[in-house]
């Protein structure tokens, strides 16, 4: 948790910015697997509850009365039974003083504080609900159906959240770094460990108890196969095979659930093959090319179609393209080997804030998502870039059999398309290299002390370390 400063300023900031009504923060409760007391599922905050409130513990509710210049912290206290099992805690009053929030009050409370500002005819601001608990208890409080909610959410308070959350803090930016630093150590335990006979189950594991033993969780699923060209190929008790590529995508949450995301393709072998490193050059040089161009002014969709071109021409020199860049480009015909956008903003969700839909996250007036096109459809990162914004750098080429035959099937943009060289591919699997890039004053730069390596040569050092 930061000072108790920076909890005050945020609020403040929000109130100037949202101007009138009374603001609802829902924190998450916890979520049983199989049976109520079984919390397998490791509680995860709102992210937008701990930007504002700060306060880790399930049961709460954040509310800010612009109007009355009130704030209060509502929830219930722990009882004695819980405490017996799962220790003391702080009481919510003891939790609100924490975060500067002077108020505090019993779940009870938000039933009559809420009916107060609905027969006052007052504006009740809620964020999209994404879990059905929650969508039952803003249900309770305001009737509005679980279906209609999204729809009902406040645009106010969902433009003034993502203004406020897109530009980093420099506190947020360490604690991104040291995200960065977790994420380092599961890379290199992966090319560390990965070898044939081994599974990826096995891999993945492993990499996951680094998340946790050094962090808060797994900043999202991890993504571990020899089948690079499934986009989540999340680990399978697959057996490791020599002349495969694994792909590893994982990242990590520090203890305040700030997030990192990288992804390395490895040789199972120690060593990559020529035609590997003919397709690995390719992603590797699109891949720092948006390093060289990335910053301040820059609209992120520009980058990522200059990326397209670049893939185009190289493609087309391996004879797996053909025909004029631009219009190829134009007809998504490169979405083929790259069916996904360029990457996304970061932060505390590993696609921040994505649940206030993308439209507003990674786009906005001047700059719109592109949904009538497969692969660029995918793009979740369009908007100018500013000073202070997080985003993923992840280009990729995948070779997906399924997607190959039916394009080949169906002549999709078989005038840019080599399809008899594409099919000696079917195997290849996939590679990704993505990297978190921190926008500055003047370009952009790398999250952390220590980069995962990500030429082939030092992947290939850092495979045979522990071999």
């Amino acid at each position: 948790m930061f000072s108790k400063e920076t909890y005050i300023r945020r609020r403040e900031e929000l109130k100037k910015l949202v101007k009138s009504g009374l603001l609802v923060f829902f924190g998450n409760n916890e979520s049983p697997c199989n049976y109520p007391n079984n919390a397998y599922y490791p509680f995860r905050q709102d992210s937008t509850f701990l930007y504002y409130f700060g306060q880790k513990r399930d049961g709460l509710v954040g509310v800010i009365d612009i109007d009355n210049n009130q704030e209060c912290l509502i929830g219930n206290d722990i009882d004695i039974e819980d405490i017996v099992w799962y220790g003391s805690v702080d009481k919510v009053s003891d939790m609100a003083a924490q975060v500067g929030v002077a108020q505090s009050a019993p779940m009870k409370v938000l039933a009559e504080i809420v009916a107060t500002a609905k027969a006052q005819n007052r504006k009740i601001h809620f964020l999209p609900p994404y879990r059905h608990d929650i969508k039952i208890q803003i249900f309770d409080l305001l009737g509005i159906h679980p279906s209609q909610q999204k729809e009902a959410a406040s645009m106010e308070l969902i433009m003034a959240v993502i203004k406020m959350r897109s530009v980093k803090e420099p506190q947020e930016i360490e604690e991104l770094e040291r995200a960065q630093t977790i994420g380092y150590k599961m890379h290199t335990t992966a090319m560390h460990l990965t070898r044939p006979g081994l599974t990826e189950k096995y891999i993945g594991g492993q990499i996951d108890g680094i998340a946790r033993s050094y962090g808060a969780m797994n900043s999202f699923a991890t993504i571990f196969s020899q089948h690079g060209e499934i986009m989540h190929g999340n680990p399978s008790m697959a057996v490791l095979e020599e002349g495969r590529l694994a792909l590893c995508d994982c990242g990590a949450e520090t203890v305040n659930h700030y997030c990192s995301d990288h992804t390395r393709t490895m040789p199972v072998s120690g060593k990559f093959s020529q035609r590997q490193l003919e397709i690995y050059s390719i992603v590797e040089e699109c891949h720092d090319y948006v390093l060289d161009v990335a910053k301040p002014g820059v609209k992120y969709m520009d980058v990522h179609f200059d990326v397209c071109r670049l893939m185009t021409n190289r493609l087309k020199e391996l004879g797996l393209m053909k025909g004029d860049t631009e219009e190829a480009v134009r007809a998504g015909a490169h979405a083929l080997f790259l069916p996904h956008g360029l990457g996304h903003m970061m932060g505390m969700d590993v696609h921040d804030m994505e649940g206030f839909d993308q439209r507003y996250v990674g786009f906005d007036e001047e700059t719109q998502p592109m949904l009538h096109q497969f692969g660029t459809n995918a793009l979740r990162m369009g908007r100018r870039l500013e000073e202070g914004f997080v985003v993923t750098d992840e280009p990729g080429i995948y070779f997906i059999p399924a997607l190959i035959d039916e394009w080949k099937a169906n002549g999709h943009c078989a005038e840019y398309l080599n399809f008899d060289k594409i099919e000696t591919y079917k195997d290849f699997g996939g590679i990704r290299l993505e990297d978190d890039v921190l926008i500055t004053k003047d370009g952009c730069t790398f999250l952390g002390d220590v980069r995962i390596p990500i030429r082939p040569q030092d992947v290939e050092a850092c495979m045979a370390e522990n071999r």
